[in-house]
C-alpha cells in the first residue's frame, strides 16, 4: 500500500504501463519537458525518452489521427488532451473514426487508443477549461469511458485502459488531482467497468462519479447526523454503465439521486433515471432526482461556486425525495 494523490497515481500507472509494454507511448501538448499542465506526466520524458513521451503540436485532431495510425501499426498510444474543452477539434476523429473502426472492419481491425481528458471545474478557470463533455462521448457507440474518483482507481484504471483493445476515454477530475488516498499496487480490486458501493445505506441511494464522489460522501455523512441512512455509489464507468449495481441498491432504498457536474439537461443522469425507472419502477418511492450543473456556458471563476453542485444541493434533493 502507498499513499498518493490522484495525479501521482496516474503518473505511476503510466510509468508501470511504459515499463511493461514497449509498444505503449504518450502523446500530448507539453507533456514532455513541462510534464503536463498539471505535472501528471512529470519525469516520464527523462526516464523513457522523446520517442515514447512525445510533445505534440497544438493540434488535437492531429494527435488523435496520428494515434489511430499508430494503433494500426500495433502501438498503444495514450493521448493527453490538455483541457476538456480542447477536445472538440479532435471530436470528429474520435466519434467518426476511432469509435467506428472495429465495427466498420467487421472486427478485423482494433484501435487500442487511450485518450486522457482532465475535466470539470473548481480550478478558478473559464469555459473550455472547466467543462464536463462526457455525455457527448457516452452517446457515441464504440467508446469505453471511465472516470476515477480516488488514487487507487486512478492507478489501475489507466493501466486497464491501455490494456483494452477498444478505444478508451479516461476522464480525470482535475480539481481532485491533489486528493490523497491509499493505493494497493498489488491488487486492482474491482474491474474498471463495475460500479462500487462506497457507503451502505437504507433510506436513499446517491449515485455520483468523478469529481462529485467526495461531495456525495460528504452529503451522506451530513445526512447521517440527522438520522438518515444514505447509500453512495461511485459509478466509475460511464460506458458501459453498471446498471445492475445501481438497480440493486434502488430495490433496497426505494429512492435515487444522481449527481454530476455536467448540466442535468441531456446528461448521464437522465439515462440513469430512465433505466432505473424501467428496471425498478415498482421499488421507487419517489421520482429519480438529478443534481447537476445548469444548462449554460461555464461561468467565470467568481461565480463558479454557485454553478457547481455542492453538499447543500445534494441534501436538498434528498429532502425532496424523502418528502414523497
Amino acid at each position: 500500500m502507498a499513499t498518493m494523490t490522484i495525479a501521482k497515481a496516474i503518473n505511476e500507472g503510466l510509468r508501470a504501463t511504459l515499463e511493461r509494454d514497449p509498444k505503449s507511448l504518450l502523446m500530448g501538448e507539453d507533456i514532455g519537458k513541462l510534464g503536463g499542465v498539471y505535472r501528471v506526466t512529470d519525469g516520464l520524458l527523462a526516464d523513457f525518452g522523446a520517442d515514447r513521451v512525445v510533445d505534440t503540436p497544438l493540434a488535437e485532431s492531429g494527435i488523435i489521427g496520428t494515434a489511430i495510425g499508430l494503433a494500426f501499426r500495433g502501438y498503444r498510444p495514450i493521448c493527453e488532451i490538455q483541457f476538456d474543452g480542447f477536445v472538440f477539434p479532435g471530436f470528429n476523429q474520435i466519434t467518426t473514426q476511432l469509435a467506428k473502426i472495429h465495427a466498420r472492419s467487421s472486427g478485423q481491425v482494433s484501435a487500442p487508443v487511450v485518450i486522457r481528458i482532465p475535466y470539470g471545474g473548481g480550478i478558478g478557470s473559464i469555459e473550455h477549461h472547466s467543462e464536463s463533455p462526457e455525455a457527448l462521448f457516452a452517446h457515441t457507440a464504440g467508446l469505453r469511458i471511465i472516470t476515477p474518483s480516488n488514487p487507487h482507481d486512478a492507478y489501475w484504471m489507466i493501466q486497464h485502459a491501455v490494456a483494452s483493445n477498444d478505444p478508451v476515454i479516461v476522464f480525470e477530475p482535475k480539481r481532485r488531482y491533489w486528493l490523497k488516498g491509499e493505493v494497493d499496487t498489488g491488487n486492482p480490486g474491482l474491474g474498471p467497468f463495475t460500479a462500487q458501493v462506497l457507503r451502505v445505506g437504507t433510506d436513499a441511494t446517491v449515485v455520483a462519479y468523478g469529481p462529485l464522489v467526495p461531495v456525495a460522501l460528504a452529503a451522506a455523512e451530513a445526512a447521517a447526523e440527522e438520522g438518515r441512512s444514505v447509500e453512495v455509489i461511485d459509478l466509475r464507468s460511464l460506458s458501459p454503465i453498471d446498471f445492475d449495481t445501481v438497480t440493486e441498491s434502488v430495490h433496497k432504498t426505494g429512492r435515487l439521486i444522481v449527481a454530476h457536474e455536467a448540466p442535468t439537461f441531456g446528461g448521464i443522469g437522465g439515462e440513469i433515471a430512465a433505466r432505473v425507472s424501467e428496471r425498478a419502477f415498482l421499488s421507487l418511492e419517489a421520482p429519480v432526482i438529478r443534481v447537476g450543473g445548469f444548462h449554460m456556458p461555464y461561468p467565470v471563476a467568481k461565480v463558479e461556486e454557485h454553478y457547481l453542485p455542492d453538499i447543500d444541493r445534494v441534501l436538498e434533493a434528498l429532502d425532496r425525495s424523502l418528502a414523497y
